[in-house]
């Protein structure tokens, strides 16, 4: 099958090819150590307390481990592993976390010191044609267990994309809701940026090469990791919440944050303190992501 960069529609050839990766699985190991959990309570420029065996893991901290360690060798031009392996081989040139859906188990939190499995099946492969090219999306579904059972389940959304091309149609933005009750302004610079894609060993260029992403994928500046994005959401409701715990959280990316001017995190509790709406917008006001919170 083509592996050109600038393949914009795909052939039904290929998307069935793609779509046969449906059902495959990987089981992954990993233990739950104390450097990572540090670094990026460091990174979050927070005041935790330094954490100990039995220390709990904060909701989406998992992403600091499980991490992708593919040989040099094996690595693509973007700084992502090749296409292929456990997630279908798309062509398609741009791949971005679009979102997810998150549910944690209150009496079996992932603790420091815990050996942990994350068993990931890929739950489907879905095209749809869009106005600058095909699009495609893979949701993968990942179960993370401990010593006690299941901890935490994780329905991950991926899109793929063609390259941008000039006359591209841009869709149009969305501006963000005023005036929550919880605010933090982010100033999101390329050291911030470079911390976080080493914690998570995200070697993807888009995050730390100005050169490659203005010149290559056509984006104005360094792009902002979606993950970071969702963790500062979840980080937002720690701070002014930091009794409660978070049973479940979904968010969505609607639109690219870049390094060039700070961005701001939004917060609105429900009356009853049970559920938080939770959105981030860019300098200009448009909404970048939305999210919400499940309180216990």
């Amino acid at each position: 099958m083509s592996t050109n960069t600038d393949v914009r529609t795909l052939a039904p050839s290929t998307l069935a090819h793609l779509q046969s990766w449906v059902g495959k699985s990987e089981t992954l190991t990993d233990d739950i150590t104390a450097a990572p959990v540090r670094a990026l309570s460091a990174t979050l420029d927070r005041d935790d307390p330094a954490p100990v065996p039995g220390t709990a893991l904060p909701a989406l901290w998992h992403w600091l481990y499980f991490l992708p360690q593919h040989r040099q060798s094996e690595i693509g031009p973007d700084g992502h592993a090749k296409r292929g392996g456990f997630l279908p081989p798309v062509p398609l040139p741009r791949r971005m976390w679009a979102g997810g859906r998150l549910q944690w188990f209150q009496d079996n939190p992932v603790l420091v010191g815990d050996a942990v499995r994350r068993v990931s099946r890929i739950g489907s492969v879905t095209h749809k044609a869009g106005r600058t090219g095909d699009l495609l999306f893979v949701l993968v579904k990942h179960e993370v267990h401990n010593a006690k059972g299941l901890a935490l389940t994780e329905e991950h959304d991926i899109v793929y994309r063609a390259a941008a091309q000039p006359g591209d149609p841009v869709p149009p933005p969305i501006a963000a809701e005023e005036g929550a009750a919880w605010q933090r302004e982010i100033v999101p610079d390329d050291v911030l940026l470079f911390r976080y894609s080493a914690l998570t060993f995200n070697g993807h260029r888009i995050h730390y090469d100005r050169r490659y992403v203005t010149e290559v994928e056509g984006y104005p500046g360094l792009m902002v990791h979606g993950p970071l994005i969702a963790t500062l959401l979840v980080d937002l409701v720690r701070r002014h919440a930091p009794g409660a715990f978070i049973k479940r959280f979904n968010f969505k990316a609607l639109r690219p944050t870049f390094d060039l001017h700070p961005f701001r995190l939004n917060g609105q509790p429900s009356e009853d303190g049970k559920t938080v709406r939770l959105w981030a917008e860019d300098h200009e006001g448009w909404l970048t992501m939305q999210a919400t919170a499940d309180l216990a």
